[in-house]
């Protein structure tokens, strides 16, 4: 029996990718507008690769673009680049189709709701009160909580005691089978693979339980 289902936010919930292209394309244009002196794909590739080697979630992305090809910081360019990313990520930062019909059918039938996330703390708050999502979730447990990353089993051993449920009785859905499924899967949950979110392709999803093409499919199988 389903007892808690444990979500990861990011393209489990939200179009994560897709909010980030969107806003990281604003942010360039804007940037190139306050006299930034490099050709948008110069700027995208650069961005990209410091995405690559520090974390999509690094916060001071703009700040190390221009240390890296000005040699300072200049206040204008930064500016503009936050204010325009801030207004398109606000813009694009929406839920999957049925995730906000779904969750309110699980709260209403007593199911427990977790979050799973590899981001920030303060990151995962934004994004779910800025999608009024915060007053569904009974736990919300992110990397600076554990300080370490799926697929470790510290992250889901720590959700599933706040959350007070045995691994048996608990799902995990997530959009990343090496680190959500296989994560959940060694610590004793089951597992719901959202592929309506996957951004890889070509996963293994072999030891999976459920695969979802919508994540209103997931009200049948805790059912």
């Amino acid at each position: 029996m389903i007892k808690a289902v444990v979500f990861d936010l990011d393209n489990t919930l939200v179009d994560f990718m897709a909010m980030k292209r969107q806003a990281v394309d604003a942010a360039i244009g804007a940037m190139m507008d306050a006299g930034l002196n490099l050709t948008f794909d110069q700027v995208k590739t650069h961005i990209d690769d410091i995405y690559k080697e520090l974390g999509i979630e690094y916060q001071q992305v703009f700040d190390k673009l221009l240390l890296d090809v000005l040699g300072y910081v200049d206040p204008r360019i930064i500016s503009a680049g936050i204010i325009a990313y801030r207004r398109a990520r606000e813009a694009a930062l929406k839920p999957y189709p049925h995730v906000t019909a779904t969750l309110m059918h699980l709260n209403r039938s007593g199911i427990k709701l977790g979050i799973l996330s590899d981001a920030p703390t303060r990151e995962a708050w934004l994004r779910l009160c800025f999608i009024n999502y915060h007053h569904f979730f009974d736990v919300v447990v992110t990397f600076d909580d554990t300080g370490e990353r799926k697929p470790s089993p510290l992250p889901f051993k720590t959700v599933l005691q706040r959350l007070d449920v045995a691994p048996e009785h608990a799902i995990m859905v997530g959009d990343w089978a090496e680190r959500d499924m296989r994560g959940a899967r060694n610590v004793g949950m089951k597992t719901a693979f959202a592929k309506y979110g996957d951004s890889f392709g070509n996963q293994d999803l072999s030891d999976v339980d459920y695969v979802l093409s919508d994540i209103k499919q997931l009200l049948d199988i805790v059912a």
